[in-house]
């Protein structure tokens, strides 16, 4: 894993050594992405320079290296990630008489480039990727990110220059370009608790989209395209629906899973894994013990607060597959340590709190391993999030009442503290007792006031009108407001699977898991979110993943193949920190700083009133309001560090 930066500057020609040295400069600024080494390669000609940080993986010599160049000297590639199908590339490549000096996917990347040119190359990887390729034959600049979304890749162009970068810091380092804030992205991160692709938090600087390739000409035209698309994979996933038996589907399941594993457990330095004991990260733990000769060496951290401790779960697991297992649990005083690294680690603005959990869970793991395997993705292929389970049934039984009555119930749901809830379900015996219970209700109540073409928006949203919080700014309309989205995916359960794997998936699960893990020089890899996998999971009937009042539902019976029934089925447990009752207490000091309202108005950026509002409500108890002020918190402390 590693961290890329470069620009091209035709009016940096010719001086080579200025901009070799701005280049280091760049790529340094991400150093902790690859602490192993550092590159830099520049094409003075054209104004082209690369940086590059190394974390090594695979093939730990110099002839791993970056900036790498083709054998036949055409292609030279920056490239972040791992590409698992290389071994079986390289054979072709071979034999179409290319030489290799190494066994790095690096190299097979590029040689295949020269011999089969970008575009089909892309197209025949299986892993996760953000990579630049020059073209010194066309003089053209090619960007291009993985499917899924799961390496970051920012990108600007301002005139003549083009930029790009694992990280904005990289972007920061260019002189010639002056960072400005961009009010639409944050109304955006107000409402969702992170900046929506391909906006950013400045202007002119954009994500590029996952499955897409930009190739930048001579002249500095830009032109994006999709070579792989959700939508096509939806469409195609719904036409021919799997209809084979149970067991047939599930042994494929565990056969292409297994496949997916296995091709990420190889790797030249130690390698564990992230339990979490839930159905995703026990699934990818029992496969990977099977595929190992050697017990698996993996990682849980636990909370002495009640409703956040997973950890005797996953030692649970860990036990029964026969595991190296390692925890830890964290203090209070443990987990908020790290809040005021947070705007370090992620240079934009990003509220999802299960940032804290992950870097903690990260900082244990490298101590230990170099790579981890990691459960991610497989509550958005198989519908295991509560609102894919419930929202559907709720709505159809709630859209029967008259809408005053809807109102009138949402308003009863509100009027009591996420904590009274909580109080009133306590006296229940504990199968009718799910956690966060109070947090849910008013998540119903929402449900209560709205229609399908509403309620996946309203579910998502923290701050519902951030027009009205985030002064003089624009909300950016993205694809969750394109009602068009019906006509693609009908079913509601399968549509917001699709939406969250374009949206929620990329910008929040896997920009969290990333950041977290490069910070520590940690490599996250995703088994679950090999595109062969999700294209099967497209494939199956919504049976296949809720059934019985189960969700996940094939997942869960691979799954019992391996970890007995009892180690596994309890209520859903979000990877949490109680922020609420810090806010009130520990951590009261430094949000009221972060909120003065003299500062606020100073500012002109946020409207003060709403916030002071939720603030003071918060403080009473009376209402938990944790979400939307740990997304006002972020921003505050961003803008510290970088405005």
């Amino acid at each position: 894993m590693c961290g890329i930066a470069g620009f091209w500057d035709p009016k940096a020609r010719d001086n080579v050594p200025g901009m070799e040295k701005l280049a280091r400069q760049m790529a340094d600024s991400i150093d902790y992405r690859g602490p192993d080494a550092g590159g830099s390669w520049v094409d003075g000609g054209a104004g082209v320079a690369f940086g590059h940080r190394r974390l090594s993986i695979i093939d730990l010599s110099e002839a791993g290296a970056q900036p790498m160049s083709s054998s036949c000297g055409r292609f030279v590639i920056c490239y972040n990630g791992e590409i698992y199908n290389a071994p079986e590339l390289k054979k072709e490549l071979q034999a179409a008489g290319r030489s290799f000096i190494g066994h790095s996917d690096t190299e097979v990347i590029v040689e295949a480039c020269g011999e089969w040119g970008v575009e089909k190359t892309i197209t025949r990887l299986i892993g996760m990727f953000a990579m630049a390729v020059w073209d010194r034959t066309e003089r053209a600049l090619w960007l291009v990110r993985d499917r899924l979304g799961i390496k970051p890749l920012y990108w600007g162009q301002f005139g003549d220059l083009v930029l790009f970068g694992s990280e904005l810091k990289a972007l920061r380092e260019h002189p010639g370009w002056v960072p400005e804030l961009d009010r639409g992205a944050l109304a955006g991160l107000m409402r969702h608790n992170y900046i929506g692709c391909p906006q950013t938090i400045y202007k002119g600087v954009y994500k590029l989209p996952p499955g897409n390739l930009l190739r930048i000409d001579e002249g500095g035209n830009p032109g994006i395209e999709a070579y792989w698309s959700l939508e096509q994979v939806a469409r195609e996933g719904q036409r021919a629906r799997d209809s084979r038996g149970d067991v047939e589907v599930v042994d494929d399941l565990e056969s292409l899973l297994g496949d997916a594993v296995r091709r990420r457990m190889v790797a030249d330095v130690p390698l564990g894994a992230f339990l979490s004991g839930g159905v995703d990260s026990s699934t990818v733990v029992a496969l990977m013990q099977q595929h190992s000769e050697r017990p698996v060496r993996t990682f849980s951290i636990g909370f002495h607060e009640e409703g956040f401790d997973e950890a005797r779960y996953a030692s649970e697991v860990a036990r029964h597959l026969g595991t190296e297992h390692t925890e830890l649990y964290v203090s209070e005083d443990h987990a908020q340590r790290v809040i005021p690294q947070l705007p370090e680690i992620y240079d934009e603005p990003f509220s999802d709190s299960s940032q804290i959990p992950t870097y903690l869970i990260s900082a244990l793991t490298r101590e230990h391993v170099t790579v981890s395997l990691s459960g991610d993705g497989g509550d958005e292929l198989f519908a295991g999030y509560n609102r894919y389970f419930h929202a559907e049934a709720i709505h159809a039984k709630v859209g029967r009442l008259p809408r005053p009555v809807r109102r009138a119930l949402a308003a009863l749901m509100n009027s009591l503290s996420p904590q009274a809830w909580q109080g009133l379900f306590s006296m229940a015996p504990n199968r009718w007792r799910p956690p966060q219970v109070g947090d849910k209700m008013h998540k119903l109540a929402k449900i209560m006031s709205g229609d399908k073409h509403v309620l996946y928006r309203r579910l998502i949203s923290h701050w519902e009108d951030p027009e009205q919080l985030v002064m003089a700014s624009e909300e950016y309309r993205g694809i969750v407001w394109d009602d068009s989205v019906a006509d693609v995916v009908p079913d509601f359960t399968e549509r917001m699977q699709y939406l969250d794997t374009l949206t929620y998936l990329p910008d929040d699960i896997l920009t969290k898991v990333d950041r977290s893990s490069m910070a520590v020089s940690l490599e996250a890899r995703v088994p679950l979110l090999d595109h062969r996998v999700v294209e099967m999971a497209w494939r199956l009937p919504m049976r296949m993943k809720v059934r019985g009042g189960e969700s996940k539902w094939a997942l869960r019976q691979l799954l019992y193949r391996h970890v007995p029934r009892e180690l596994i089925e309890r209520p859903k447990m979000g990877f949490g920190v109680p922020l609420h009752a810090w806010l009130r207490g520990s951590l009261r000091e430094w949000a009221e700083d972060l909120l003065d309202e003299n500062e606020l108005r100073r500012d002109g950026i946020l409207n003060p009133a709403p916030i002071r509002e939720k603030w003071r409500e918060h403080l009473s108890g009376h209402r938990n309001w944790q979400y939307h002020l740990w997304d006002v918190l972020m921003f505050q402390a961003w803008k510290r560090r970088w405005l």
